[in-house]
């Protein structure tokens, strides 16, 4: 992210998306700055050391840069590891220094929504990191989703996030979608994302809602039937964009459950594999089609898989 502020963060509607941009540049002229890229990937033995290899990106970053580091974490599994191994040692005393220099972000949720609802993202990340993590970071902010106007508290996280210097590290993961394409974020197929929008606010479907649900059940979250109800009602998906991805100074990818996920391990293979066309229209349509292949615009991704990813 490069300083958007206020007057210069647009409102664009894609069908019923809604994308707050960047004005600065036309989508067309910020694709053609980017030079697509090969995917490099590194396989790791366990889960567990997929988490160590995060941990140690959060201690290159601090050893690298002076002052506070801006991270955006990643929900679902990709890096529930880091999450137990960063909640440990919270309580240990052992981070306290890294900690304190930590402003911590989400990247998507479920709105509208109270903010102390079991099924929501901010409750699942407080159960996997614990209180101790959370009472020594210098700042958490989550999309706020229990306000009037979506559209301007989002506004207003975009304007916090950029106040402290942009995204240093983003933890992103990779979702299946139909004919092995995929997703970053919220970012899906044929939302209309572009290389200028920072945020989004999405409508929901009732299918995505249960898929939710279900994944905090099984995952160990205390569901209440007032939480369940209220998520069901839920309308919309906040989620960063792809000018927030790609203004990132690091971004680091974790793909750990493609045993359970087994689509996953072709959205990765053509993601690694599609010749990115030069042509700023023909790149676009292949974005929007595939959104998984904004990463390789990235020039500064490590990506952990576990070695299931690569089994056809």
């Amino acid at each position: 992210m490069s300083a958007p502020g206020r007057e210069r963060i647009a409102r664009r509607a894609a069908g019923e998306n809604v994308w707050l941009g960047l004005t600065q540049r036309t989508h067309q002229e910020e694709l053609a700055r980017h030079q697509a890229r090969e995917l490099k990937y590194e396989v790791l033995e366990s889960e567990e050391a997929v988490g160590r290899a995060q941990l140690e990106e959060l201690e290159r970053a601090a050893q690298e840069k002076e002052g506070d580091l801006v991270i955006i974490v990643l929900g679902g599994r990709g890096a529930q590891a880091l999450y137990r191994i960063l909640g440990e040692k919270a309580r240990t005393g052992e981070i306290d220094n890294l900690l304190g220099r930590l402003h911590v972000f989400t990247q998507d949720a479920l709105a509208p929504m109270h903010m102390d609802n079991g099924l929501s993202f901010v409750r699942d990340f407080e159960r996997l990191l614990g209180e101790a993590f959370f009472s020594k970071v210098k700042s958490f902010t989550p999309m706020q989703t229990d306000v009037n106007d979506l559209e301007a508290a989002l506004v207003r996280y975009l304007e916090k996030l950029d106040s402290l210097g942009g995204i240093d590290i983003f933890f992103l993961g990779l979702g299946p979608e139909a004919n092995a394409a995929s997703h970053l974020a919220y970012i899906k197929p044929g939302y209309g994302a572009r290389a200028t929008d920072l945020a989004g606010v999405i409508p929901i479907s009732a299918s995505i809602l249960e898929h939710h649900i279900n994944k905090f059940k099984v995952g160990g979250s205390f569901v209440t039937e007032a939480d369940e109800a209220e998520c069901r009602r839920a309308s919309h998906i906040l989620t960063l964009g792809p000018a927030a991805i790609l203004g990132a100074r690091r971004i680091v990818q974790s793909i750990v459950d493609a045993r359970t996920a087994p689509a996953k391990r072709e959205s990765y293979r053509r993601v690694l594999e599609t010749e990115i066309s030069e042509s700023p229209a023909e790149r676009a349509e292949q974005l929007d089609e595939n959104p998984g292949l904004w990463l390789r615009l990235h020039g500064n991704v490590r990506s952990l898989i576990l070695s299931d990813v690569l089994e056809a």
